[in-house]
């Protein structure tokens, strides 16, 4: 089986992720506080709490260049924590919202990072030296709804947005005195901050996860309607192709593609010779119904749970043992995060959801995949 460790820190993760070195492994259970665990004589042990935030915190990213970590939250704010000694030491973030604060990346240089709001707004955030705090530029006026992900592409310009309103969007990033030249598109004509270079508006529901190739060529991003997108040639004529799949819709991507979400395992979609995408397989054991695929079955077993529910008292969290037979995760996946070391071939990576379980994957060990690794 991929899974080769299981941790169940808490009830419930809202998000994780991992330090540079991957010994430590910084998470939100749900609440207002960031709990950070080492990994201490093969045991995870609580070694920081993290309280500034006043309600759930919906985003964190732990820089690997740097060593910082940046945290949003519910309550329309940000913090950068940087590690002075034993301590963990916020800093301020400008991000002028009047609602939610819902996800947050480094970009690749590690001198800004993004924000995805509620607000319908991207928050671009740097570090202003004189005022020891981190100011922002706002993409404005460009989304209809609730931004859901952001991605950077590896130029450290290019911001790839999802949306509510069912779009992808990619803009220019591109700021005077903390930006280069040299890193910039490349064009006679480079876009300024917050110009839109495509809007992508191929799914007719809520887009979630978003994520850009290594060589950032193409980009993909999943929809809530079961369906992964997969488009290339960013820029005023893109290609475009869809994997539609009859499983519950996914959450997020990373690189392969890997997809999880609301089916609780994570999925394989990768290109053959020819660039056409397609679902590979699940990589944990398929969760398997006694009563078999029939429609009409699977209705009566949702009403005999929600029967059996109000009668005995049982909460939406109970899981029968005879229906998981071998999944790791038993409920909602709504984080990724890569494991890969500089110089390493290992192709691991994390995930964490409702259950308050973060799983370890490992794809070198699965030996039908190795010819799309």
């Amino acid at each position: 089986m991929a899974a080769v460790a299981v941790h169940q820190f808490a009830q419930c993760i809202t998000c994780h992720a991992w330090s540079p070195d991957h010994s430590m492994v910084a998470f939100c259970p749900n609440n207002n506080e960031v709990h950070i665990y080492k990994l201490v004589n093969d045991k995870w042990e609580k070694v920081h709490v993290l309280q500034k935030h006043d309600q759930i915190v919906s985003g964190i990213d732990w820089s690997g260049k740097s060593n910082r970590i940046v945290s949003v939250s519910h309550d329309r704010n940000s913090y950068v924590w940087n590690r002075e000694g034993p301590e963990w030491v916020p800093t301020l973030v400008i991000l002028r919202l009047n609602r939610a604060a819902l996800c947050v990346r480094w970009s690749p240089k590690e001198n800004k990072f993004a924000v995805g709001s509620g607000a319908k707004t991207v928050c671009v955030c740097y570090y202003e030296q004189e005022n020891n705090w981190w100011v922002s530029k706002v993409i404005r006026k460009k989304h209809d709804s609730s931004v859901t992900s952001v991605a950077w592409h590896p130029n450290n310009i290019l911001l790839a947005t999802t949306s509510t309103d069912g779009k992808c969007r990619v803009f220019s990033t591109f700021i005077k005195g903390v930006d280069t030249r040299e890193s910039k598109t490349g064009s006679s004509s480079d876009p300024k901050f917050g110009e839109q270079i495509v809007q992508l508006d191929l799914s007719s529901s809520w887009a979630f996860g978003v994520k850009w190739s290594p060589s950032g060529n193409t980009l993909a991003y999943v929809g809530h309607n079961s369906m992964i997108y997969f488009v290339d040639d960013i820029g005023p004529s893109p290609l475009a192709q869809n994997v539609a799949f009859r499983n519950l819709p996914l959450r997020d991507v990373e690189k392969m593609v890997i997809g999880v979400g609301f089916d609780c395992n994570p999925m394989v979609f990768a290109a053959d010779k020819s660039g056409l995408w397609s679902f590979i397989r699940f990589l944990g054991e398929r969760k398997e119904s006694l009563s078999g695929p029939k429609s009409g079955s699977q209705f009566s077993e949702a009403f005999g749970k929600l029967y059996a529910q109000a009668k005995h008292g049982l909460s939406n969290d109970t899981v029968e043992p005879s229906k998981i037979q071998g999944a790791v995760h038993d409920n909602c996946i709504n984080c990724i995060a890569l494991l890969n070391k500089k110089g390493s071939q290992t192709k691991r990576f994390s995930t964490s959801g409702m259950d308050g379980k973060v799983v370890i994957w490992d794809l070198g060990n699965q030996q039908d995949l190795k010819e799309y690794l």
